[in-house]
């Protein structure tokens, strides 16, 4: 294996922080609840709201009110209105900012002033001149306050009156009234203290949005405040349960909420059941998404407590980074569509933090479309040149071709080097065909990071840094505390040169042949960040250049995250596209497999939003083999596997490989169906999960009984739970493929579908609303085709299903076209009629004159049992321009034909078509 500068990396492989919790502390003689914002521990400016208000020595709970379109806010010593309609105060270019930005009307009595320049005023001086003068004294004060809007940029509303409570309009959808939170009319927070501030989201996505922030008393590195009180909803929270990784947490109330919650959705339920503040929408279910954010150097995430609060915890991880105010931590967003709501949300995120993008602006790796192989549990950190050849030869040599090799962790060799990365890749790629070679490296170079005082690594200027691990991670995770890396340190590059570290490590790789890296660890970097500006400073330096050298270097894109859950990490990706959606395949690990099906498609709601969830590798010669392939076939993701040499299941293989190497993969992250997204289908011994997925024009469920095995609280570790031991019904509907109407090629189409199940070859057709029954044990699953049914004329239906011998059949489906003929139109393709008399023929052609023929054509990729559902039989088959035997099975309609190879030399599809 190779021996170069890049690879000596030292094997240190985080420290217990402490976290200081300051409960907030409500403002003396504060100012409206919510709203109040103090800039930059100014003396001289405060803010109500976006109003900024120039202040005295105290400020006095006064009203802030709307009087003929003006805004009007007070304070004890000054007066302001909004800008100030005199034409000598409007040729101040300073001013000329909108009448929506509030200015001083002027008075001199309320003018902070010594007594000789009121005597000066007194004399004749003009009080524009004198406010001038005080201008000039606090003109850069001022400019902060305006944060240099630009002209004409509307106002938030914020108004208070003083006969009543307290109320702050955000939205007509997200509000904040009387001390709630109130979404599209129901409550979903009580008691929001008044130290937290609202700012509405409408610059930056949908009006339904809002952002929340809070201020304390004193600046500090870690802050935890209130949000107020959640109780009767049902929610999903992905939370980070190891430093590296989220899972899902399913509750109703605050206190169920885990620490280090990265991602809220919460259900309201009907207006039957909750307090509703008005009518109309009260009987529809509303969906509301919360997400911590990054708010400059801070991260923010959630929790609950005893008191069923929802807190938010903000942490800079770095004692010398403090603040005392944030407006901007967390984002809040409704609707009636679950993964509607969660896409716009997080697009208006994007808006206002300007440092990510979302999956779709991405350019996914040629990886997602072809089969792969990992050498991680093959040869876990003993890989070697002859280890790689074996497993890429038994691979081919049952069918099923690996086109990618990820080389894991163990190829970095401190060795003498025998033959170099170089040899390896020109086998892989020269000999056995394939497309793509990734390799392995941690983020900061190895686990322990790029040793100090190494001369080949002096251009780096390491340094020795201890981790310190935020107090949610080591409550969640307690391993941290004697953890080797927490113990012996990691050499971190200098931030300042990790560019020039990454653009070295990746020209040598790009030299060798290699297209990508699994970039791991990554999740590191937030415990690193004292004395560098903290752990989003830190985060944000590594990912930039990350995202640089991996451009340069990798056209292709070529790159995969992996132990990189952090919202530090996801909120700063421009360029990454895949990232592992959980924590590790356990081929030995009985417990983990229930888990991991679970926990890769919760968190694919999240993730999926900014980068394509990877659900890791699997065995295919396994006991839970079956239950992991079909899962990995709808996950819209990679699909590979890491097999010892020689020891695969090809039968099993080719439900996911076709013969060049190429997969059928969905079009979209996989993810629950909406009814199962606040269900906990690990815990709650009822459930069965099903996950959705698209085609071009048919959907995908795949239903997975993970009952027995989940995350234990108490122990902090995944254990085994009572469960009932035998089968759970659930019920299948057409809709639960959340966008199977895009698929439908009528837009009249009524609802109704046909259904293929994968393992019991039946087809069942559904109308609009009806369902269907599936009962599964532990570790048991069905994979559905669902196509919506085509009437192309009164008693002839047709709904395509693909491959039916693959997991995701529909992917095979590249084009779909239907169109309807009269029987003279398609005489001339009547061979049968030519060797008859005139007579007959003419008289039969006069009858098929009459009738109405639905003509089928379809594209479809790779080969084998193609299958449909046929109203009635059809007349005929053609491939290409060749008829073709089918099989018609009257009682369910199934149509079936056999596309014996691949398609010919420079042609990626069949054409097939149908006539009925």
């Amino acid at each position: 294996m190779p021996n170069d500068t890049y690879t000596r990396m030292m094997w240190n492989v985080p420290f217990e922080g402490t976290r200081v919790r300051t409960q907030p502390q409500p403002y003396e003689n504060s100012v409206e609840p919510s709203v109040i914002q103090i800039l930059s521990n100014s003396n001289t400016c405060f803010r109500i709201g976006e109003t900024w208000i120039l202040r005295g020595d105290h400020i006095r709970r006064q009203s802030q009110r709307r009087n003929r379109g003006e805004e009007i806010a007070m304070a004890p010593d000054w007066c302001y209105s909004s800008l100030c309609k005199s034409s000598s105060i409007n040729t101040n270019p300073i001013l000329l900012f909108s009448s929506f930005y509030h200015t001083p009307s002027f008075s001199c009595s309320s003018l902070p002033v010594s007594k000789r320049t009121q005597r000066r005023s007194a004399s004749g001086i003009s009080l524009l001149s004198l406010w001038l003068v005080w201008y000039s004294a606090n003109r850069e004060v001022l400019l902060r306050a305006f944060k240099k809007r630009e002209v004409g940029s509307p106002p938030r509303e914020v108004y208070k009156e003083e006969e009543r409570e307290e109320e702050m309009t955000i939205t007509s959808a997200v509000r904040i009234a009387i001390r709630k939170l109130v979404v599209k009319e129901r409550t979903i927070l009580e008691g929001v203290p008044d130290n937290v501030v609202a700012t509405s989201g409408s610059t930056s996505g949908p009006v339904e949005g809002v952002f929340l922030g809070a201020v304390f008393n004193e600046s500090s590195s870690t802050h935890v405040v209130s949000l107020g009180t959640l109780r009767d909803v049902r929610f999903m929270a992905c939370f980070r349960f190891k430093l590296w990784w989220m899972a899902q947490k399913m509750g109703d109330r605050g206190r169920d909420i885990p620490l280090e919650t990265q991602f809220l959705l919460v259900e309201t339920k009907d207006g039957s059941q909750i307090e509703s503040d008005g009518a109309g929408e009260e009987n529809q279910i509303v969906y509301t998404v919360f997400l911590p954010l990054i708010e400059g150097p801070f991260r923010a995430c959630l929790q609950g407590n005893s008191r069923d609060e929802l807190e938010l915890c903000l942490e800079s991880g770095d004692a010398d980074t403090k603040t005392s105010s944030f407006t901007h931590s967390v984002f809040i967003s409704a609707g009636t569509d679950p993964f509607a709501t969660i896409t716009s949300a997080i697009r208006a995120v994007k808006l206002h933090l300007k440092t990510f993008r979302l999956r779709h602006e991405k350019k996914l790796p040629g990886i997602v479309d072809y089969f792969g192989w990992c050498t991680w549990d093959a040869f876990y950190q003993e890989v070697t040149p002859e280890g790689v050849e074996a497993g890429l030869q038994s691979l081919a040599a049952g069918g099923t071709p690996p086109k990618f090799v990820i080389i894991d962790d163990g190829w970095q060799s401190v060795g003498d080097p025998t033959g170099g990365i170089k040899s390896i890749v020109n086998i892989a790629k020269q000999k056995h065909g394939l497309k793509y070679v990734y390799v392995w490296h941690a983020i900061t170079g190895y686990w322990g990071g790029v040793r100090p005082g190494v001369k080949e690594m002096e251009q780096y200027d390491s340094l020795m840094k201890y981790p310190m691990v935020s107090k949610g991670v080591v409550e969640n995770e307690p391993v941290w505390k004697t953890d080797v890396m927490t113990l012996q340190g990691l050499g971190l590059v200098n931030p300042k040169n990790v560019y020039r570290f990454y653009n070295e490590l990746h020209e040598y790789l790009a030299s060798a042949g290699i297209d990508g890296v699994k970039v791991d660890v990554q999740c590191i970097l937030e415990t690193l960040g004292a004395g560098l500006g903290g752990r989003v400073e830190l985060t944000t330096q590594y990912h930039k250049a990350l995202d640089a050298s991996v451009a340069r270097h990798f056209p292709d894109n070529g790159i995969i995250a992996c132990m990189s859950h952090n919202t530090d990490a996801l909120y700063c990706s421009k360029q990454t596209a895949v990232v592992r959606a959980s924590d590790d395949f356990y081929p030995r690990d009985p417990v983990s497999h229930t888990i991991h099906i679970a926990a890769v498609a919760y968190n694919s709601v999240f993730l999926g939003e900014i980068m394509q969830p990877d659900w890791d590798m699997f065995h295919s010669l396994h006991s839970a083999a079956e239950y992991h392939a079909s899962a990995r076939a709808i996950s819209g993701g990679p699909i590979y596997v890491s097999d010892a040499p020689g020891k695969h299941n090809y039968e099993l293989l080719k439900k996911l490989v076709l013969p060049d190497g190429s997969v059928l993969r969905a079009r979209l992250p996989g993810r629950p169906t909406r009814d199962c997204l606040f269900s906990d289908p690990a815990r709650d011994g009822i459930s069965l999960l099903k996950i959705w997925n698209m085609n071009k024009y048919t959907g995908v469920i795949g239903v997975y009984n993970c009952q027995g095995a989940a995350w234990n609280s108490a122990e902090r570790k995944n254990t085994f739970h009572e469960t009932h031991s035998g089968a759970i019904t659930g019920t299948i509907r057409g809709r639960d493929v959340h966008l199977i109407a895009e698929a439908a090629t009528d837009p009249e189409w009524s609802g109704d579908c046909a259904v293929y199940c994968h393992k019991s070859g039946e087809l069942i057709t559904l109308p609009h609303n009806a369902a269907l029954p599936v009962s599964l044990k532990v570790l048991e699953h069905e994979i559905l085709t669902v196509t919506p049914i085509k009437v192309l004329a009164p008693g002839f239906s047709f709904a395509p299903f693909g491959l039916i011998n693959m997991f995701n059949a529909g992917g095979a489906i590249q084009e779909l076209r239907y169109e309807v003929k009269s029987g003279a139109q398609l005489s001339e393709l009547e061979g049968g009629y030519e060797g008859e008399g005139n007579g007959v023929a003419e008289e039969r052609m006069e009858n098929r004159s009459t009738e109405l023929v639905g003509v089928v054509h379809m594209e479809v990729k790779g080969c084998g049992r193609f299958g449909a559902y046929s109203s009635a039989k059809p007349r005929r088959c053609t491939l290409g321009s060749i008829e073709v035997d089918f099989i018609y099975n009257s009682s369910f309609g199934l149509v079936t034909l056999n596309l014996s190879h691949m398609p010919e030399e420079g042609q990626n599809v069949h054409v097939v078509k149908v006539e009925i």
